[in-house]
């Protein structure tokens, strides 16, 4: 996926907890701009991909490869200023909602507000009845946005509201299917569909952009989350939750359920470990002193009982805030959800859910806990130290909230904030970790640590945070600091970009986050008086008055510290499957014969109901579009190609605030194989080494400045019919159209004037580099198995997997020790490869934004061009790499695998239909989803198709089984013959995948989307023909589809990522399956 590399670390996505574990197919590709991609509240949406993927389901298919570990960016994002909206239109008018016609109803009108910054009216009612809240926000918007937010305070670690979360959506009232939410997700159009758990509240958001499929999903989620079947229904519980599993009463008993083991993952992770002892030892005294999400320890102790009661507690409209945001109807609004409110009584739960205050320390507090670590490599080298603060007893007003965000940003936001930049630079650490402000609970908290630390370098490390905040408050920020911060900020607001993430959506989550505290729901949208105020304050009195007095009371002489080391343990991972395999075998003994008997029968009751599918009648419940509601088009984005100084140039002429958005591309081809590796740090020392007269800490500032963000990073994927990858270099910048000049300017400098001389900052980006891909491995074992497998069937997947995959860790490796032996060598390699790229020969320029600013930019462009080089320095390379053909498995410490398997349709002669992703999608969506998921356990398990290079892959994610799913994915052949669907079924199949390829995009990631397909051969007549071929999908296409996997199963290759405990089990079972590369 296309990403940027977060300013820093997160203090929070360890915090929230998603309803399913949503991989958007590669096929798709994040196609919105990696510097615009706003951070969405410091939530993080990352289990289900970045919020920044926008443009994910371009009719492209999977194979543009943009490794994570290469995609550098400067300024491109701000903390949580840069998720509000700003006024992009005229003030429409809007229909009203009178008060007589809201008391019809059954509603009071408590307050109504034009809110300038989203160009919306906002009105917030009160339902007479229950009391439920309800923010009614209309606009010009056509993305739709509704939730449901209950306050749901756990008492334990059990993971209750964790487990409601993911089993109110498994069928209600109206609805009495296994699950209505995957009917949905088979055949909707929704830009957004899921749920997730906070550690006090929970969400159920659904967006669309057509009305009738809107309404659709806000009905079902509505039905799920007051009259949901799980409450009388104990299996759901066992499913989502937890139950004893034994096949055979001769077996050992062991656990599962999805939570179970999608929270096992979560502990195997040394950073998300850390960012829960963090926030539970901040807050000992109130709901966030235990795990709304789950401890794997804790969950089995959660009963059936116990659930129950937590959603007749909790779910009640009195214990709800209802949002509803776009273009629809609101007085509709108030009609449908009167229907449902109108059926309860008020109740109690708002007074009994209310979250405490946690009261101030009266003096700090250390803690050393250990982590999993695997046994290689220095173990006294890979400590962690983290310094936590909770900054207030109370809620802090608006403009504390915003200068706090501002300081924010100036201290850890950009590799040139001081605090960032001193502690990467100390050599005491490798990367930061649980880093940054969180301001989205009752009490905002504020952390700053660094992971990789020698043992004996721990204290050193405290005492260097505290030391560099005292300077930081003694001595102020520089002017220019200030300005580019100030400046990356108006720039966000302007912008407004959250990706694919919808704007309401995300205007949603900003107002529940006082909402939630029984504060003004309207506050937090309305930004710019106080950032006018900030401004004028910081002009009149200078930015150290406003800015020290912040850090020395909220931080320095701040008590409520917490300081936490975490120490490596390699036999940890290994005591916690003892004791649980301990407490198992005492469960057993404790059975007797006919105990025995019984659990295995209902564990096989239990997977008898899983794996039985609803009947079509049943499935007629849910509603859906029909065909007639599909457009026959494929979305078109203007586009028009020309030509500057003899270098191509594709103008889209979009409507985007005054904004330039532009990507100059440049070719691999002439690149060294061995030099593969470093792109990714070449990218990284443009952006963040200096130059001759600038320092890298003055040209940061002056990016900050003069655009919105520039970013580079490496392409690749395979093209269809050819043997040779598509391989580009992208530089990707933003600005307000008149500062394109500056803007190219700027790229001209990062891409000719940067010297490759600072060998310390280039040995940090390598030990950064290696501590993000450790981190990958830990977290998205799926995405490291997706690229090993890719590397042995493409060219393609080989030079991306060269860049971000195993491969590229395991030269991080070497290269760690090569910088310090021959860093002429390395600094010259860097050179080169800057030569073997630039060049006017080759370069495509691509533009977006309107008509005016387009003509306008012109001349900057082509001065851009005529400094660059006619041609690059050496002839074309024939690349041809690829891993041998072999199923390997990757060890690292974990609880729960990630299992992969992957081969060739195109080998088998398969020629492209468009049917091929109705098909893989159905797949995912029925199949892996009832076996992987559902009776497997897995938090994930889907397929992917490259329709590029005709690679089919399977992959499972937090995973308790290994040779199990692999099993699975070779019975997906014979389960398309048996597949007997019903015209309805193939229809949703049909528009759910309409709803893939039309996904709804901002102007910026119109633009690239449209770059991606002229870059890879993708003509608008190719995509109408697909589409055609979707819509005319039938099942004798599924009964054909089946031969071509059939080579997946037949000549595939796996690999997973798994326990050595897990790998020596399936190496037992299937002699030497596996070959074994150890990673960590």
């Amino acid at each position: 996926m296309l990403r940027t590399v977060s300013c820093l670390a997160s203090r929070s996505s360890s915090s929230l907890f998603f309803r399913f574990f949503r991989q958007f197919p590669r096929s798709y590709m994040s196609l919105t701009s990696s510097t615009a991609a706003l951070r969405v509240p410091s939530r993080n949406l990352r289990r289900i991909s970045s919020p920044s993927v926008a443009g994910r389901r371009l009719l492209l298919r999977r194979g543009l490869r943009i490794p994570s570990a290469a995609v550098r960016s400067v300024n491109g994002q701000f903390s949580r200023l840069s998720v509000r909206a700003v006024a992009t239109q005229p003030a429409p008018l809007y229909p009203d909602v009178g008060q007589d016609e809201a008391e019809k109803l059954g509603f009071e009108k408590v307050s109504e507000e034009f809110i300038s910054e989203c160009k919306s009216k906002a009105i917030l009612f009160k339902h007479k009845k229950t009391g439920c809240e309800v923010m009614s926000v209309s606009n010009e918007d056509e993305n739709k946005v509704f939730g449901v937010v209950f306050r749901t305070p756990p008492k334990d670690s059990t993971g209750i509201p964790h487990i409601l979360e993911h089993s109110v959506l498994c069928g209600s009232r109206k609805y009495p299917v296994k699950e209505p939410f995957v009917e949905l997700l088979k055949g909707s159009l929704h830009t957004f569909l899921n749920a997730f758990t906070y550690p006090d509240r929970t969400c159920y958001p659904v967006a669309s952009t057509n009305t009738k499929d809107f309404y659709n999903l806000v009905d079902v989620y509505l039905d799920a989350v007051f009259f949901p079947k799980c409450v009388d229904d104990a299996h759901t519980f066992q499913q989502e939750g937890w139950h004893y599993e034994l096949n055979d009463p001769s077996e050992d008993i062991s656990y599962k359920g999805v939570v179970f083991n999608e929270m096992k993952g979560v502990y195997s992770q040394p950073d998300n470990i850390l960012g829960r002892i963090a926030q539970q030892a901040l807050s000992p005294e109130n709901t966030y002193g235990v795990d709304s999400g789950g401890d794997p320890k804790d969950i089995p102790n959660l009963t059936f009982e116990e659930f129950k009661e937590f959603h007749r507690q909790y779910y009640h409209p009195s214990n709800a805030r209802i949002w509803f945001y776009g273009d629809d109807d609101p007085v509709h609004r108030l009609r449908v959800l009167s229907e449902y409110l109108d059926m309860f009584e008020a109740s109690p739960s708002p007074n009994s859910s209310k979250i405490k205050f946690q009261k101030l320390f009266s003096e700090p507090v250390r803690l050393v806990e250990k982590y999993p670590a695997g046994r290689d490599g220095d173990l006294k080298k890979k400590h962690m130290l983290c310094v936590n603060w909770l900054l207030s007893e109370k809620p802090l007003d608006l403009q504390t909230q915003l200068a706090l965000g501002f300081l924010d940003h100036l201290m850890l936001g950009t590799p040139a904030s001081p605090l960032r930049k001193i502690l990467l630079e100390s050599g005491l650490g490798e990367a930061l970790v649980s880093s940054g402000l969180s301001d989205e609970l009752l009490q905002p908290q504020f952390g700053i640590g660094l992971k990789g630390v020698s043992e004996e370098n721990v204290q050193k490390v405290e005492e260097l945070i505290m030391d560099t905040l005292k300077k930081l408050a003694e001595e102020g920020f520089d002017n220019d600091a200030v300005e580019a911060s100030m400046n990356t900020i108006e720039f966000s607001l302007r912008e407004n970009n959250t990706g694919s993430f919808p704007r309401g959506l995300s205007l949603m989550l900003q107002s529940i986050s006082k909402w939630i505290y029984d504060m003004d729901p309207f506050e937090p949208l309305k930004y710019t008086e106080p950032l006018k105020a900030l401004k004028t304050r910081i002009a009149e009195e200078g930015s150290k008055a406003v800015f020290s007095p912040l850090i020395e009371k909220l931080i320095l002489n701040n008590s409520h510290r917490v300081t936490i080391e975490m120490q490596p343990d390699p036999e940890k991972a290994t005591q916690e499957e003892v004791e649980e395999k301990n407490i198992l075998e005492k469960v057993k003994a404790a059975m007797t014969e006919e105990d025995l008997a019984e659990l295995a029968r209902a564990t096989e009751e239990l997977k008898l109901k899983q794996e039985t599918p609803d009947p079509p009648e049943a499935l007629r419940c849910v509603p859906s579009l029909n065909l007639g509601d599909i457009p026959k088009e494929p979305t078109y984005v203007p586009t028009e190609v020309g030509d500057i100084n003899g270098v191509k140039v594709l103008r889209h002429d979009l409507f985007t605030n005054d904004i330039i958005y532009t990507e100059v591309v440049f070719d691999i081809g002439s690149l060294k194989h061995e030099l593969l590796p470093l792109v990714p740090l070449f990218c990284q020392s443009l952006l963040e080494m200096g130059t001759k007269d600038l320092t890298f800490v003055q040209l940061n500032q002056l990016i900050g400045r003069k655009t919105g963000g520039i970013s580079v990073y490496p392409l690749t994927s395979s093209v269809r019919g050819k043997d040779e990858p598509c391989s580009k270099i992208i530089v990707r910048g933003k600005s307000m159209a008149g500062r394109a000049d500056d803007l190219f300017n700027l790229m001209n400098c990062l891409l000719q004037e940067v010297q490759f001389t600072d060998q310390q900052r280039f040995k940090q980006f390598v030990s950064q580099s290696r501590a993000r891909m450790e981190n990958r491995l830990r977290g998205s074992g799926h995405g490291i198995a997706a690229a090993r497998m890719d590397a042995m069937l493409n060219i393609a997947g080989w030079m991306s997997e060269q860049m971000g995959g195993l491969s590229y860790l395991e030269f991080l490796h070497t290269l760690e020790k090569k910088v310090d032996e021959d860093w002429e060598g390395i600094s010259s390699s860097l050179e080169e490869i800057r030569r073997s790229l630039l060049a006017r020969n080759g370069c495509i320029v691509n533009m977006t934004a309107d008509g005016k600013s387009l003509t306008n930019v012109e001349k900057s462009v082509a001065k851009f061009l005529d400094l660059l080089p006619e041609n690059p320095s050496g002839g074309l390379v024939t690349w041809d790499g690829r891993l041998p053909l072999r199923n390997e498995a990757i060890v690292i410490p974990t609880q729960v695998n990630y299992v992969g398997k992957a081969g060739n349709i195109y080998s088998t002669g398969y020629e492209l239909d468009g049917s091929a992703y109705v098909i893989s999608k159905h797949i995912s969506n029925t199949w892996l989803w009832d076996r992987v998921r559902v009776s497997g356990g897995a938090y994930g398990g889907f397929c992917d198709f490259d329709s590029h290079s005709g690679v089919f892959s399977y992959l499972s994610y937090r995973d308790p089984n290994l040779l199990k799913t692999l099993d699975i994915y070779d019975g997906t052949g014979d389960f398309l013959r048996g597949l007997d669907v019903d015209q309805e079924t193939l229809t949703k199949a049909i528009i759910g995948t309409i709803g893939d390829v039309d996904s709804y995009q901002l102007p910026d990631a119109k633009g690239y989307s449209s770059l991606l397909r002229h870059l890879l051969g993708v003509t608008d007549e190719e995509r109408q023909r697909k589409r055609e071929e979707i819509l005319t999908t039938s099942l004798k296409d599924f009964k054909d589809f089946a031969q071509a996997i059939d080579v997946v199963r037949d000549k595939g290759v796996a690999v997973a990522v798994a326990s050595a405990e897990d790998i020596d089990a399936a190496n037992n079972e299937r002699s030497n399956f596996f070959e074994v590369k150890k990673a960590l």
